[in-house]
């Protein structure tokens, strides 16, 4: 079976059962006579959604039709649909998911806190989608001279003196900063909050404009951090990027000292010096 085919099977299942789990009430139909089927019909769905009952029926039996992203959000909506859902919905109708909606807000997890603070001697941020830092550990703090709320992941890579110290490595690893950026605010061409953070930086920094202005795109995965520590020197750490999965607006970032670079002995250094009395 080829791929569009395969698709097409899943999406004939996936809405049959989305239909079957909602009840007339729900939505805010009445309810007449005795219902052979549990769930919506097709030809209520189709109402609900504004779009005719022969469409809504084609789609359903997955044949091969042209679909539009705001019929798919009608279809949505009518369905009840969460935001995952709604992503699998256009996957399956082959086209790309909507920007991600939702927005956790300003609470921090109890269980993400720990995670953060597990991290321990190692560099631990938490970002939001648009890499503005939520929070971060205590040596995250010392390493990159974080102090109160404000900071910006990709504001800090590119304007952060500490970083900027190091221009070689600082240089290499640039473009793919930009790029992976790039590639996280693609699913939200509109959306103000990546808009805000691109014009300001840009006004910042021209090689940021620069590396911009070239629309390149990767992905952000695994990345090589280097920066010169004003009290320590330098520090060179791989950084993994990792999704939580409960809530997909929010990215933990995990450094780790990168071997046969004296990264982890340089970390209990800035240990000892925040622990040892003052002059």
């Amino acid at each position: 079976m080829d791929t569009a085919a395969g698709r097409r099977d899943h999406l004939r299942e996936f809405l049959r059962g989305r239909r079957a789990r909602i009840t007339p009430d729900q939505v805010g139909l009445p309810v007449a006579g005795r219902r052979r089927t549990p769930g919506l019909r097709r030809e209520e769905v189709a109402v609900l959604a504004g779009v005719g009952v022969s469409w809504y029926t084609w789609l359903e039996q997955g044949r091969d039709i042209t679909v539009s992203a705001e019929v798919l959000d009608a279809i949505a909506a009518a369905l009840l649909l969460t935001d995952p859902e709604r992503a699998h919905l256009y996957i399956l109708a082959g086209l790309n998911p909507p920007c991600r909606g939702g927005d956790s807000g300003p609470d921090i997890a109890a269980e993400t806190r720990n995670l953060l603070d597990a991290w321990g001697t190692r560099p631990a941020v938490l970002r939001d989608r648009y890499w503005n830092v939520l929070a971060y550990n205590d040596t995250a703090r010392a390493v990159f001279g974080f102090e109160g709320p404000g900071h910006n992941c990709l504001v800090t890579y590119f304007t952060n003196p500490r970083y900027l110290a190091v221009p070689d490595i600082w240089a290499e690893a640039a473009p793919a900063v930009a790029a992976a950026y790039r590639a996280d605010s693609a699913p939200c061409p509109d959306d103000p909050g990546f808009g805000s953070v691109v014009t300001e930086l840009a006004s910042r920094s021209p090689e940021f404009a620069r590396l911009w202005s070239r629309h390149d795109v990767g992905p952000a995965g695994q990345a090589v951090n280097a920066l010169r520590h004003p009290e320590v020197g330098d520090l060179h750490f791989d950084a993994t990027t990792l999704l939580l999965a409960d809530q997909p607006d929010r990215h933990m970032v995990l450094y780790n000292p990168r071997p046969d670079t004296g990264t982890a002995d340089r970390l209990d250094q800035i240990r000892r010096l925040r622990l040892a009395p003052p002059a």
